[in-house]
């Protein structure tokens, strides 16, 4: 017995058969079982979804014998035994008139169907006329169709079908019912395929039907046909290793290789994945079509996971691809992708246009770095004062600081949650306390607690950088601070200062009205905020109170620029002094990355981290000697690229431990905060540490 190809062997021979076409056959079975049977049927659809099945499906339902011979044996279930089925099945049912309209285009040709419309069926109930790739036909032959095609004998129906239904004169579209049909996605064709290859005792990989589902391109009989050659390809098995050198298609595990170094920022893995592809000698231009391909699945994935195909079996991959990527990121890569395929036809040949294009994602991403450091730096584009800690404490100053600039406690290096979203935002709705001696005014607008750094701004006629604005609560509980001036933390009070408490953002507002009752001037800078000892002068009109067991102690001070001087630096004063230079933007975060090497009173030598080396440029270098002359520090800046000693840390590391700091003391105070434990009781609320904020990031 000769061998039959599985499209034929496979091919439905039921609606319920059918595969990926729910909406037709939902159609179809209803209006077979209620009798509603237009004359004329349209279906329309690419090659291979199964247009010419379902009119044969439909000619076996219209002609069926099992339940009589009369109108009543109409089924939707044709029983595939009677003489009309097995007919019809093989090919040689009389009534059933297929015709090529491809090859059949003449006038002449569709007259002398029509000329036969007229007689009765022979053998079944209805004379089916099935004329495929009906868009071939001239218009004269649509024009003798039109009128036998709109009012047709009662024992004669029409089948057309068709892959260009817009080549279809619009008289004959208003005289059919009208199916269309969907392509088959590839994880319908690799279900349908894994039924079929089990039925057939064939062994096979899955991942090597998705290549074949991939390479259909939605057609049902073209997935068949494939994994034929793919059976006599691989000698009765399908592998993935044969069906890709059979297809001769990209291997998609590479495209995800490639995305995965974009991920890791790794330039040596991202070119060794491309020398592996070169040794196939792929088409680079479908390389770039299905790298950008993939990041548009990442970028869908990143807004809505459900909403991710799995048309190369690789869904949960592009999931957790998506997680190693910001947004920005895959915006950005995907940009640059296209026009770097735009730019192929220019380049001397594709694999450099692909390389060039893989190493302008990186050399452009976010902060122009070729490897993105741990915590990004904010950049920032003015000078900023809130890039150390100050302390605020019960340590004593020495009680002469006329010679230095009074120090003032900040709050905008504490953190504080973010009004909108955590539940320590109630507390503010709380009613304020009325203090001694200021129930008679409005509550003071004093926004900002100047640190060390924003004195000296003011000092040079600039605007203090650095704001924190602060919520009030009900004080009823406190005890008694001071409001005085102190001086900076020296080496004999730093380990006092260490442990000094600091109240919580939201105990400030009373602190505020004091300083405003005091001054008389919204304008007036706010002096440091702190326990004085009992034989300091005591500076406020009145006490104002504040919870002891809600003290912060600050993890750090920074020394200001002034006390440097032009003395000789060394790395603990370049880190000192380093929010004070008011770098921003690129030549920050480049300044950032690194340590003091060396400083002579003429050069200071900086060692720069070798990932950030491609950010050099002689503009940073200017900017940052200008930064430090304004400062009294006169300086020629030269950069040493080598590897950072752990020992010591960077700006970055230390912005980044402080910040961790105090994020921790902020979500311990608001934990352990009367206010907070009450709405958790009472409402069931959730701190969500999160959205725990620096103060000036609220800015």
């Amino acid at each position: 017995m000769s061998y039959q190809v599985l499209a034929r062997k496979w091919r439905p021979r039921t609606f319920h058969e059918l595969v990926g076409q729910a909406h037709v056959q939902r159609a179809l079975v209803n209006a077979l079982d209620q009798g509603r049977l237009h004359h004329a049927y349209l279906f329309t659809g690419t090659r291979g979804v199964g247009k010419t099945t379902l009119a044969r499906i439909l000619a076996k339902c219209l002609n069926c014998t099992a339940n009589g011979r009369g109108d009543e044996g109409i089924t939707s279930t044709p029983c595939g035994q009677c003489d009309s089925c097995i007919a019809i099945d093989e090919g040689r049912f009389v009534d059933l008139i297929e015709v090529d309209a491809a090859s059949r285009t003449k006038v002449e040709d569709t007259r002398e169907l029509l000329d036969n419309v007229q007689y009765a069926p022979t053998q079944g109930r209805y004379k089916v006329y099935l004329i495929d790739e009906v868009h071939m036909l001239s218009t004269s032959s649509f024009n003798a169709l039109l009128k036998t095609l709109e009012e047709p004998p009662p024992h004669v129906k029409f089948l057309l079908a068709t892959t260009d239904p817009q080549k279809l004169p619009a008289t004959v579209l208003s005289r059919c019912l009208q199916f269309t049909l969907k392509h088959m996605p590839p994880e319908r064709v690799v279900e349908h395929l894994t039924y079929v290859l089990g039925e057939e005792g064939v062994a096979f990989d899955e991942s090597a039907l998705w290549l074949l589902g991939k390479a259909a391109e939605g057609s049902m009989r073209d997935a068949m046909s494939l994994t034929d050659q793919a059976i006599a390809f691989g000698q009765g098995t399908v592998r993935h290793v044969d069906v890709a050198a059979m297809l001769g298609t990209l291997d998609h595990r590479h495209i995800l290789a490639l995305v995965s170094a974009l991920a890791d920022v790794d330039v040596q893995q991202l070119l060794a994945e491309v020398a592996q592809l070169a040794e196939q000698g792929p088409d680079f231009a479908a390389v770039l079509d299905e790298l950008s391909a993939i990041l548009h699945r990442l970028a869908v994935a990143q807004m809505v996971p459900d909403a991710v195909d799995n048309s190369h079996g690789d869904r949960e991959a592009i999931l957790q691809l998506a997680s190693r990527f910001t947004a920005e990121d895959i915006q950005l890569y995907y940009q640059i992708g296209l026009q770097g395929r735009g730019d192929m036809a220019h380049a001397p040949d594709l694999r450099s246009a692909l390389e060039m294009t893989l190493l302008r994602m990186l050399a452009f991403r976010p902060q122009g770095v070729p490897k993105p450091p741990r915590t990004p730096l904010p950049l920032r584009a003015e000078p900023t004062g809130s890039g150390g800690s100050q302390s605020v404490g019960q340590g004593a100053a020495p009680a002469s600081t006329a010679a230095k600039p009074p120090a003032a406690a900040s709050v905008s290096n504490y953190v504080q949650p973010a009004p909108e979203t955590s539940a320590a935002s109630a507390v503010s709705s709380l009613p304020d306390a009325t203090l001694p001696g200021a129930g008679h005014q409005p509550k003071a607008d004093i926004d900002h607690i100047d640190t060390p750094q924003a004195e000296l701004e003011k000092k040079h006629g600039q605007q203090p950088a650095s704001d924190a604005r602060v919520e009030g609560e009900d004080p009823g509980e406190s005890p008694d601070i001071h409001m005085g001036s102190t001086g900076y933390k020296t080496d004999d009070n730093e380990a006092a200062a260490a442990d000094s408490p600091m109240p919580p953002p939201w105990s400030l507002d009373e602190v505020e009205q004091a300083e405003a009752h005091e001054s008389g001037q919204a304008e007036a800078p706010s002096p440091s905020v702190r326990k004085a000892p009992a034989s300091e002068t005591v500076l406020a009109s009145a006490p104002v109170s504040t919870s002891e067991s809600e003290a912060v102690p600050a993890p750090e001070q920074t020394a200001p620029i002034a006390d440097v001087g032009n003395e000789v630096l060394d790395h603990a004063k370049w880190l000192l002094c380093f929010d004070s230079l008011g770098l921003g933007g690129l030549t920050r975060s480049l300044a950032a990355n690194c340590l003091l090497e060396s400083d002579d009173g003429n050069t200071l030598m900086l060692r720069l981290d070798p990932s950030q080396a491609a950010m050099q440029a002689d503009v940073h270098k200017t900017r940052i000697e200008r930064a430090l002359s304004e400062q009294g520090l006169p300086r020629r800046v030269e950069f040493m690229v080598a590897e950072l000693s752990t020992d010591s840390e960077t700006p970055r590391q230390r912005e980044e431990r402080l910040n961790q700091e105090q994020h921790a003391q902020a979500v311990d105070l608001l934990n352990h905060d009367p206010n907070i434990q009450k709405l958790q009781q009472a409402f069931g609320a959730t701190l969500i540490e999160s959205t725990v904020k620096p103060a000036a990031a609220k800015r």
